[in-house]
């Protein structure tokens, strides 16, 4: 299936929605003294999925693609990290990180499925998915 723009695809929207999640958790619950720290880090990391897949839609070749859907998933599982090390330094509870973790998964699946999508479209496979 071809997509006229990045925000037309599934995977992009809903690592969006986690982006703002992300977002508004750093706004609402970590402390000012970590703007500079990990404050910084988990935005930059949470931004870099949607970017990564962005940059990757715009390359209009397949490897470049799927290779930018691998930074995007490695943010991703970064973006994870520093959502532990909040809950771990007390900043979140354990309700939050799990609410976050099962979005972070939801994530994940669409990202993995995106790439298999650009795989098998590569190879003639695929049409209508992603």
């Amino acid at each position: 299936m071809s997509h006229k723009s990045f925000t037309d695809l599934n995977v992009y929207k809903e690592c969006r929605k986690f982006r703002k999640e992300i977002s508004a958790i750093v706004k609402q619950y970590f402390p000012k003294d970590e703007k500079y720290l990990i404050s910084a880090q988990i935005l930059d990391a949470s931004r870099s999925v949607t970017a990564n897949i962005a940059e990757g839609h715009g390359r209009f070749y397949y490897q470049d693609n799927i290779k930018f859907c691998r930074n995007a998933r490695g943010s991703l599982e970064e973006t994870l990290e520093h959502l532990i090390t909040a809950y771990d330094e007390k900043y979140i509870d354990t309700d939050l990180l799990k609410k976050e973790k099962e979005q972070y998964e939801s994530c994940l699946k669409l990202i993995n499925g995106y790439i298999r999508y650009l795989r098998d479209s590569k190879r003639g496979k695929a049409d209508d998915e992603s």
